[in-house]
């Protein structure tokens, strides 16, 4: 793909996001911000509502397809649990010795790879029951700024720091209102894709969402050094930590009651806090802070044990990841045994390959599919019930909790953007709601993009 040069991806940005800027630094005004005259009216022909993992494919996919786009992401780059959360190692995109996973989300893994000097793993060689061997691991900072770049690409107009709060169906279009600082707009639109992983916009349109009494942990990323494993009284450790957990210093589920796979893992995916929740700002608040406020006790407690008074905290996400929160009550609910069984949809758009993966306060223990299962992914449960003009991608796609387990990670959830992409795409060119789009146009579409669609050519 030809690249643009940097004055073109300006102004991608669109004139009205850069122009608002002007009097902020113009001039001294006096502003009644309250007043309805500062509200800006935005068109467009598709939204996408979160720049996470399935939104950056989702918009990408949008704008190639010819269609104007919007991106609204709260933080303050793309990538979701890549980027901010820290989870660098997207999968899986293979499965029983051949690629199920394709398209935009491949494309941009692969370039990250690439500019990164990273290595694909050896997808030829089977993973038995350790499928992390064929996750990809990538520079997560390479991937936000490529991700980026593709959208400017795709002429995505990023509005980041915004966050909609009102969300109206009215006249076969969506109207979204969204703030930030110093910002308030009103986006009308004609698709609306809700890839927030909390179905946040969903629940905003008054559509039913789903959640379980007990939702998974989520996990702080982070990395941490300064001592030799092999040389550590792995006995004295664990004594001081059962003892320090008894007295309710530490707590056992927080490192699945594993110190010592705390200090192999160097900090890498072990972290669980209990009720991780992103659903509010003040329950994601919470979250993070809990998260936080666990690693550094633990830190202080590593540096007192013999052998590890030197470990250091080289690195820490910003954020918690999150595993699991609210999914939409869709047209299809994809249940664990269509997951197991690989069943096929006549809407199938994409494949979904992982273990059946529920964390819990003792860990996880994962329930690998038998070999030649394919699951699949039907548009239908990528539509909230009763709705028009409105998809969903990502982790809060309609499905039960066992199966969601497995669905909710980064190449399932990138086809996933990648399908909703297509379908909203071809619902504004054919002027209808994305149930009633052509199948065989949307398999197409995918398929031009470098998508694998069962049973077309998979």
């Amino acid at each position: 793909m030809t690249k643009i040069v940097r004055r073109t991806m300006l102004k991608t940005l669109g004139a009205t996001s850069l122009g608002s800027l002007l009097p902020v630094f113009g001039q001294a005004s006096n502003v009644n911000k309250e007043s309805n005259e500062n509200i800006k009216s935005v068109k467009t022909d598709i939204l996408v509502v979160g720049g996470g993992t399935a939104g950056v494919i989702a918009a990408i996919q949008a704008g190639r397809a010819g269609c104007s786009t919007i991106l609204i992401e709260n933080g303050s780059q793309l990538g979701g649990t890549t980027t901010t959360g820290g989870v660098a190692f997207p999968g899986l995109f293979h499965a029983w010795g051949k690629q199920v996973i394709a398209g935009i989300g491949w494309e941009l893994v692969t370039d990250t790879v690439k500019l990164g000097d990273s290595k694909l793993p050896d997808f030829s060689i089977p993973t038995g029951k350790n499928h992390p061997k064929h996750q990809v691991r990538i520079n997560p900072n390479i991937y936000a700024l490529l991700a980026e770049e593709k959208c400017m690409e795709a002429g995505v107009q990023l509005r980041y720091y915004e966050t909609p709060f009102k969300a109206e169906f009215k006249g076969n279009n969506w109207e979204v209102e969204s703030v930030g600082k110093g910002t308030h707009i009103k986006i009308s639109c004609k698709q609306l894709i809700d890839c927030t992983g909390n179905a946040y916009v969903t629940s905003l349109a008054g559509y039913n969402v789903l959640r379980e009494k007990e939702t998974q942990p989520g996990s702080l990323m982070f990395k941490i050094d300064g001592y030799n494993l092999e040389t550590l009284d792995k006995k004295l450790i664990r004594d001081r930590y059962n003892k320090a957990v008894n007295e309710g210093r530490l707590v056992k589920e927080e490192f699945r009651n594993n110190i010592e796979g705390l200090l192999r893992s160097a900090g890498n995916n072990i972290h669980h806090i209990a009720g991780a929740d992103s659903t509010t700002s003040v329950t994601h608040s919470l979250t993070n802070i809990k998260s936080r406020t666990t690693l550094l006790e633990t830190l202080r407690f590593l540096r007192e044990l013999p052998g590890c008074e030197n470990t250091r905290l080289l690195s820490m996400q910003p954020e918690t990841g999150i595993r699991e929160t609210f999914r939409i009550d869709g047209e299809y609910q994809i249940t664990h045994e269509d997951y197991i069984s690989g069943k096929v949809y006549d809407d199938a758009l994409a494949y979904s390959f992982y273990p059946i993966d529920v964390h819990d306060k003792h860990g996880v223990e994962p329930k690998h599919l038998t070999e030649g299962t394919f699951p699949t992914v039907p548009l239908r449960a990528l539509i909230p019930k009763n709705s028009e003009n409105l998809l969903v991608a990502g982790r809060c796609v309609s499905s039960d909790r066992l199966a969601n387990s497995a669905l909710r990670v980064q190449a399932s959830c990138m086809a996933m953007g990648q399908a909703a992409g297509a379908t909203a795409a071809l619902a504004v060119q054919q002027k209808t709601t994305p149930l009633d789009v052509s199948l065989k146009g949307i398999k197409e579409t995918l398929v031009d993009n470098g998508a694998i669609v069962p049973g077309v050519n998979s």
